[in-house]
């Protein structure tokens, strides 16, 4: 019975991942691909390096998610490598799918705060639906629920502070108006992950008790 519990978990979870990633890939390529919402992040960062420092953004992005990817290894365990597999597999092969179909929402390009408002909701629901399930679909979210975990402190906490340092750094070569909407999206997909994860945990707990 403990062995089809524990089963049927993996399988929701997984499902979970994927599901949050199919949600997260659409909104970069048909929302953020299209208003030019720039980001912020390990991406984001990888990007300054390579206008400031000539460090090639494959190489730089790959490093900097590496690493935080390996500290969530080390302060959520074996489950969290799985999971975000799971999610970063997903999330790859969504966008590869997604990006074959012609855009959907080329309107947004010219409502850029409409935009930002948009993808926003699809990050926060995507990326949230992976956190809940235990895996990062991308090296941001596993720095985020690393630091979570290991300071014990809002999610959202690290997401805002991570995002608003590289978004910065990032005044340095882009322009502060397409900051501004990539702020807004940031902001509001940090809280709306934030909002998920207290409420599937609060959810979670209240059915435990009552069990």
């Amino acid at each position: 019975m403990h062995a089809l519990c524990k089963t049927k978990t993996v399988i929701k979870k997984s499902a979970l991942c994927l599901v949050g990633s199919a949600i997260l890939a659409f909104g970069l390529c048909h929302v953020h691909a299209v208003s030019g919402v720039t980001e912020g992040g390990v991406l984001g960062l990888s990007l300054w390096l390579y206008r400031t420092v000539g460090l090639s953004p494959a190489i730089g992005s790959f490093v900097l998610t590496l690493l935080c990817y390996l500290l969530g290894a080390r302060a959520l365990g074996a489950s969290f490598i799985i999971y975000s597999a799971i999610a970063g597999g997903g999330f790859s092969l969504f966008y590869y799918l997604f990006d074959l179909l012609p855009k959907m929402l080329l309107l947004l390009a010219q409502l850029p705060l409409l935009a930002a408002v948009v993808g926003a909701a699809f990050v926060g629901i995507g990326v949230g639906l992976c956190v809940i399930a235990g895996g990062a679909p991308s090296g941001d979210d596993a720095l985020a629920m690393s630091l979570s975990a290991i300071t014990k402190k809002d999610i959202r906490i690290f997401y805002f502070l991570s995002d608003i340092i590289v978004l910065a750094l990032s005044l340095t070569y882009i322009p502060f108006k397409s900051i501004f909407y990539s702020l807004v999206t940031v902001i509001l997909s940090g809280q709306i992950i934030g909002w998920m994860e207290w409420g599937y945990k609060r959810i979670f707990k209240n059915n435990v008790n009552k069990t």
